[in-house]
């Protein structure tokens, strides 16, 4: 029977300093320690990845891509399945992700946040921005075509938001010590139903308006039209 491969330093490296960077945010965050937690010399650093800014980056790229791995974007739903499941599917995994304790990616994203760096922006832009269009494609699909690119683009940001604060909310709740507060998030399941709910009934809503607006536009338009 094969054993899996033991991690090389690089990859204790990478481990390390995903723990470190989410308790710390990268000031506080020494390079003394990400070795220390590693097992590895302290020179280890400059000779795997040239210092601890290009640590930071790429401590984010790997747990962003095991993130990804643990919890596919797709949710499981077959990419020719109606929209509304292939959306259940983008929420039920960003859901996941976000609330899996061992998930590092948000964490690192949230201090950075709080405390900017600005090493990170582009290195998250290059790995969100795919992510970020096949959800607007989607947003796209749903509403359909009489919606305008700006209402596609403010039910993305209201989806995102509903995935992303609860189960922040949730993780910053824990952290505090010495207050007791229910749970945002007792059952997954449940919650991601109720949130897709929630979500297709606006959509169909915005869609709705959307429809009517362009009927009476182009009823509009056809009024002058005969006027003439």
């Amino acid at each position: 029977m094969a054993h899996p491969k033991p991690p090389d330093t690089k990859e204790k490296l990478l481990n390390a300093a995903g723990e470190v960077f989410a308790e710390k945010g990268f000031r506080d965050a020494t390079v003394a320690e990400i070795c220390g937690r590693a097992d590895a010399n302290i020179a280890a650093v400059n000779y795997h990845f040239g210092g601890k800014e290009a640590l930071y980056q790429q401590t984010w790229r790997h747990a962003f891509a095991q993130s990804i791995r643990t919890h596919p974007q797709d949710g499981g739903v077959e990419r020719n399945a109606p929209p509304e499941e292939r959306l259940r599917g983008r929420v039920k995994a960003l859901v996941g992700r976000i609330v899996d304790e061992n998930n590092r990616d948000f964490v690192i994203a949230q201090m950075e946040f709080a405390n900017p760096t600005g090493l990170l922006a582009e290195v998250m832009e290059s790995a969100m921005n795919p992510l970020r269009q096949k959800t607007r494609s989607l947003m796209r699909e749903l509403l359909g075509p009489d919606a305008t690119e700006r209402q596609a683009t403010h039910c993305e940001i209201f989806l995102l938001s509903m995935c992303f604060h609860p189960p922040l909310i949730q993780r910053a709740r824990r952290r505090m010590k010495g207050i007791e507060s229910p749970a945002v998030i007792d059952d997954l399941e449940m919650f991601t139903s109720n949130l897709i709910t929630f979500a297709l009934a606006g959509i169909a809503a915005v869609r709705d308006n959307a429809r009517l607006n362009w009927d009476a536009g182009a009823g509009s338009t056809k009024a002058a039209e005969k006027a003439s």
